[in-house]
C-alpha cells in the first residue's frame, strides 16, 4: 500500500499521536484507542503495523519510567497469553473477515467493563493474566487496539503498577504481533516509514503524560481505565460495522 501525507494530514497525525501517547502514558494504554479509529480515516496504511511499531517505542519509554513497579512474575503469564493470542489472531486474519473478529472482541471488552462495575472483582492472578493476555494478543494483532483486556485485570492496582506492568507486557506482546504481521506479509518498509511520522507526537505525549499521571494517581485511575476500556470496545465495534 502506498503511503503519503499532505502537510495538513501530517499535522493531524502529530496531534492524534500526541493525545494517544499522553493517554497511554497516563493510564497504561490508549494510543491504539485514540489512534486507530482516527488514523485509519487519515490513511489506512497506519493500521495495524505502524500503530503497533510506534506503540512499541512508547511502551519502552513508559516501562523505563515506571520500572520500579513492574512484577516479572505477572508479566510471564500475560506474555504467554499474548503469544497464543497473536498466533491465533494472525491465523484468523487469513481465514475470517477482520471486522467479524474485531466486533466479537469489542463486545467481550464491553462485557468485562460491565462486570467490573458490578460487585464481581477480576482478581490479579495467573489465570486471569493468561486469559487477558490471550484476548489482548488477539485484539492487538487484528485491530491494533489490545490494551483494554490487560487494563481491566490491573484496574484495582496503583497507577505506577498499572502503567509499568502494562508497558512491560505490551513490549513483548507488540514484538510478537509485529512478527506475526511480518510472517503474513502485512508489515514492511512502508509501515516503518508510516510509523516514523508518528514518533514526534509520541515523544511529546509521553512528556505530557508525566504530569497527567500524577493527577489521576490521586484516586481517579480506576475510573479512567474503565471509561477508556468501554470506549475501546465501542470504537472497535463501530469501526467494523459502520
Amino acid at each position: 500500500m502506498d503511503f503519503s501525507l499532505t502537510l495538513i494530514e501530517s499535522i493531524l497525525a502529530f496531534i492524534i499521536a500526541t493525545f494517544g501517547s499522553a493517554l497511554q502514558g497516563t493510564i497504561g494504554f490508549g494510543l491504539g484507542l485514540i489512534g486507530v479509529p482516527l488514523l485509519v480515516m487519515l490513511n489506512p496504511a497506519y493500521v495495524p503495523g505502524p500503530v503497533l511499531l510506534s506503540a512499541l517505542c512508547l511502551t519502552v519509554l513508559i516501562a523505563q519510567r515506571e520500572r520500579h513497579a513492574i512484577s516479572i512474575k505477572e508479566i510471564k503469564w500475560a506474555v504467554t497469553g499474548r503469544v497464543f493470542g497473536a498466533v491465533i489472531g494472525s491465523y484468523l486474519l487469513t481465514v475470517i473477515p477482520q471486522k467479524n473478529v474485531s466486533v466479537l472482541f469489542g463486545a467481550t471488552i464491553l462485557l468485562a467493563v460491565i462486570i467490573s462495575f458490578s460487585r464481581i472483582k477480576l482478581e490479579l492472578n495467573s489465570i486471569n493474566l493468561l486469559g487477558a493476555g490471550t484476548v489482548s494478543g488477539l485484539m492487538g494483532t487484528t485491530s491494533a487496539i489490545g490494551g483494554a483486556p490487560m487494563a481491566l485485570v490491573y484496574q484495582h492496582q496503583k497507577g505506577p503498577r498499572i502503567r509499568g506492568s502494562l508497558s512491560a507486557i505490551f513490549i513483548f506482546g507488540t514484538i510478537i504481533s509485529l512478527t506475526s504481521l511480518i510472517v503474513i506479509h502485512r508489515f514492511g518498509f512502508t509501515e516503518i516509514y508510516a510509523a516514523l511520522t508518528l514518533i514526534p507526537g509520541i515523544l511529546l505525549g509521553f512528556f505530557l503524560s508525566k504530569r497527567l499521571a500524577r493527577i489521576l494517581d490521586r484516586g481517579y485511575i480506576r475510573h479512567a481505565v474503565l471509561i477508556a476500556s468501554a470506549l475501546s470496545g465501542i470504537i472497535v465495534i463501530l469501526k467494523n460495522i459502520l
